[in-house]
């Protein structure tokens, strides 16, 4: 079986890949690179010319190859090759009729455990979603209690503010939902530890991204000064760079996203690293139906898998053009038997669908003009 036809679609504002081989199997990939898809387009497109003709299931060899044969890495790279490598893992499961996680080593569990992407601006807000998810079935909630206007605020307002906010999404979840404070990358280290210690009481599951990306050394740091948990790890690229945040005695989870961290078949290896520290792994996902059925592939896998973040977006009708096999139940997901990673795109419907790409220029400021910070 050799590839036919390797498809670099811009759907939305996501970069999608399809992969057609000359027995009339195809799969399909997503990158997560989302600040700059038509990075990955390009980069995408330069593939084809290695992967045309070439035989879809040596995917170690391919993803080798494409890695390697230009001395740059990064995230549109990184993001590029995931996509392709999703989309010849689907290949490969179509053509044995088994799902990815079955060639991945087969079922560790058979329902995946979700987190909401829930939202919410406010004590009250928080407070009432956190309900909801809760009455609903969730048994982990995720949100950002960095209120507005952070940048701006003294140190002592935006703790006692943070504090509030998450105070009032335990009094609504319950102590029967696990709270994941999503912090973005907002703050400094100076700001990011006492926070941390502020809302130790309200025991969350964990505390991500308090701090930029820019220091591998810098977030690992950060970490082992936190009494609380901490995750690291959805815009780092490869096993490299995870290698030495862990080794660095960095954070308890580790957060690859599949469009991003190198596919399949690098976060199967992320997982096993972690797992050598015993570290959970809890994929990043939030762009779609395709990386959600991926990730979904890893989490049925591997043994150290925690709670999949999940956002009610994949319901969307904005996302009708990916036909997923995945159905939720409250808070979980049941691991689908389709072959592959068990996603189809609707061609009548992506011959509608426009690119439309993110605003990436809505970076906050502070009240002094200086840029305040970068998700």
């Amino acid at each position: 079986m050799k590839i036919e036809k390797v498809e670099s679609l811009l759907i939305g504002s996501n970069h999608v890949v399809r992969i057609h081989t000359e027995r009339g199997i195809s799969g399909v990939g997503q990158s997560a690179c989302w600040g700059y898809p038509e990075a990955t387009d390009r980069i995408v497109r330069v593939f084809a010319q290695y992967l045309t003709g070439k035989d879809p299931l040596r995917i170690e060899h391919h993803w080798q190859y494409l890695y390697r044969m230009a001395p740059f890495r990064g995230s549109a790279l990184s993001g590029a090759l995931s996509a392709v490598d999703i989309a010849l893992w689907d290949i490969k499961g179509k053509l044995f009729q088994a799902p990815a996680w079955q060639l991945l080593g087969g079922m560790c569990r058979d329902r995946i455990r979700l987190h909401l992407l829930m939202g919410g601006e406010g004590p009250q807000d928080v407070l009432e979603k956190a309900r909801e998810a809760a009455q609903e079935g969730f048994t982990a909630v995720k949100f950002d209690p960095i209120p507005s206007g952070y940048q701006d605020m003294t140190h002592a307002r935006l703790i006692n503010e943070v504090r509030e906010q998450v105070a009032a999404a335990r009094e609504g979840a319950g102590i029967d939902v696990d709270l994941i404070l999503e912090i973005h990358r907002k703050l400094t280290p100076t700001a990011a530890i006492p926070l941390a210690e502020a809302v130790q009481e309200f025991h969350p599951l964990f505390y991500e991204d308090p701090v930029q990306i820019d220091s591998i050394v810098s977030q690992a740091e950060v970490a082992r000064r936190i009494s609380i948990p901490v995750a690291n790890g959805e815009r780092m690229h490869n096993i490299w760079e995870f290698r030495e945040l862990l080794a660095a005695g960095g954070s308890q989870h580790v957060r690859p996203d599949l469009g991003l961290a190198g596919g399949l078949t690098q976060c199967k290896k992320i997982a096993a690293l972690a797992e050598s520290y015993h570290a959970a792994i809890i994929t990043h996902n939030f762009l779609g139906p395709i990386l959600t059925a991926a990730a979904i592939q890893l989490d049925a896998a591997v043994p150290n898998f925690i709670v999949q973040e999940y956002s009610k977006a994949d319901e969307g009708d904005h996302n009708r053009v990916f036909r997923s096999a995945m159905k939720r139940e409250g808070g979980y997901v049941t691991v689908p038997d389709a072959p592959g990673i068990g996603v189809e795109l609707d061609d009548q419907l992506l011959a509608e669908a426009n690119f439309e790409p993110r605003d990436l220029a809505n970076i906050p400021l502070r009240n002094d003009g200086s840029v305040a910070y970068a998700v």
